[in-house]
């Protein structure tokens, strides 16, 4: 499990496994969102096995998948809402962590400028520079 910690309370990560759930409880973890549709490669954890876990384990879980390049206005508003209502430490995944991040930049619970969010993203090694006109036409 490779965590990208964004700010003190967001990280995304690739693909996790049912197995690392118990460590993000104990690393303050109390919230999952999987952005990753069941079923995108062989092998890959089904999203219920990873409910399973994190709910045994005391973590809320949200699947709000996307793919395809598209980030519904819907799934954005979903996204946000998650995380504002979140208590305590969210983790947000999917293949590699790309799509969780863009996801944050576009919903911006932060109210953070483009150039912030994408440098934010840049420090937790994504590259979000191709959707600076896209970020700043909220």
């Amino acid at each position: 499990m490779r965590l990208a910690e964004v700010s003190e309370t967001f990280a995304v990560s690739p693909q996790i496994e049912p197995g690392d759930v118990p460590r993000l409880a104990e690393a303050g973890y109390r919230t999952v969102i999987c952005n990753r549709p069941d079923g995108e490669e062989p092998g890959q954890p089904t999203v219920a096995s990873v409910r399973t876990v994190a709910e045994a384990s005391g973590i809320a879980f949200h699947h709000l998948p996307v793919s395809g390049g598209e980030f519904p206005a819907a799934t954005i508003r979903s996204f946000a809402k998650i995380r504002e209502e979140a208590d305590g430490k969210v983790l947000a995944f999917c293949r590699t962590g790309t799509r969780s991040i863009t996801l944050d930049a576009l919903a911006n619970i932060e109210n953070m400028t483009a150039d912030e969010r994408i440098e934010r993203a840049r420090r937790a090694g994504y590259d979000l520079a191709g959707l600076r006109e896209q970020l700043g036409q909220e």
